[in-house]
């Protein structure tokens, strides 16, 4: 991938400060798959009375202005990313930040921090996780008949396949949250969201886990559909570093999108401020 442009302009990375008291202390928070950076839209304001804050949109997002800047080969792995997000740090001239990842967001960080762990200082990962296919002694969430028929449909019905999906991972429980997410999927190419969603769903990153020295927080909502709550016991138990589960008693993927507020109260609890 031969970049024309800086990072932080192809990925749209703003930094928001909302309050002049604000501390030295940067938080970036990466969106999953098929959203943008609008998805941390709720908890921005309160986040950045607190931390300077960085937003930015992955190479897949719709709302990136490169067509270009999605690269079949360099971004069909996890490592590919997390190249993008260490180029994007070091590029912004940040080290010691708070990472806040969605769902294939958040084992991109994992992988990001075992590479420059010296540019993290906390991982809070919600709705992560290394693999999303079941196996052997491990429950993902999906057989590989649920993946291929995933990849069927976003190949043959891609306007339906977004409102389904959106509706499926986020719950019917908030229309106007499953309503963006669709809308965030249909603004993505077709073929960038089928080539993006088979490096999710066929990603199998368990191996990381005990590469991870950087404190981690995993949050997990209590009935998603994408990642059943063992997975993030499974997480807390192999990474090497100091991991708390933090569940939060809620309905699917997306809490930032369906329970803002809970959210910020749970991460203000787990790093310290007042939400």
């Amino acid at each position: 991938m031969v970049m024309q442009t800086s990072l932080r302009e192809a990925m749209n990375a703003r930094t928001i400060t909302g309050s002049p008291t604000t501390g030295g202390q940067t938080m970036v928070l990466a969106h999953g798959y098929g959203a943008d950076q609008s998805a941390w839209d709720q908890i921005l304001p309160a986040l950045s009375q607190h931390y300077r804050v960085v937003v930015f949109d992955w190479s897949f997002s719709g709302a990136v202005k490169d067509p270009d800047f999605f690269d079949p080969a360099h971004h069909a792995t996890y490592e590919g990313f997390a190249d993008d997000l260490v180029g994007l740090i070091e590029e912004m001239g940040l080290e010691s930040v708070v990472f806040v990842g969605h769902s294939m967001a958040g084992m991109i960080g994992c992988i990001a921090s075992v590479k420059r762990p010296e540019l993290f200082s906390r991982l809070v990962l919600v709705g992560a996780s290394p693999r999303y296919m079941n196996g052997d002694d491990y429950e993902g969430g999906f057989d590989r008949s649920d993946i291929e028929g995933l990849m069927n449909n976003i190949e043959t019905n891609f306007t339906n396949w977004t409102q389904a999906f959106a509706a499926m991972v986020v719950g019917g429980h908030a229309p106007a949250a499953v309503d963006k997410f669709a809308a965030s999927l249909r603004r993505m190419r077709p073929e960038v969201a089928l080539a993006a969603a088979k490096t999710v769903f066929y990603c199998d990153h368990r191996d990381v886990l005990e590469k991870i020295s950087t404190p981690t927080t995993i949050v997990q909502t209590t009935r998603d559909v994408a990642v059943p709550t063992s997975v993030a016991y499974f997480m807390q138990e192999r990474i090497r570093g100091k991991s708390t589960v933090e569940i939060m008693d809620t309905d699917g993927h997306f809490p930032h999108l369906t329970v803002p507020k809970e959210l910020l109260g749970l991460l203000g609890g787990v790093l310290g401020f007042e939400s």
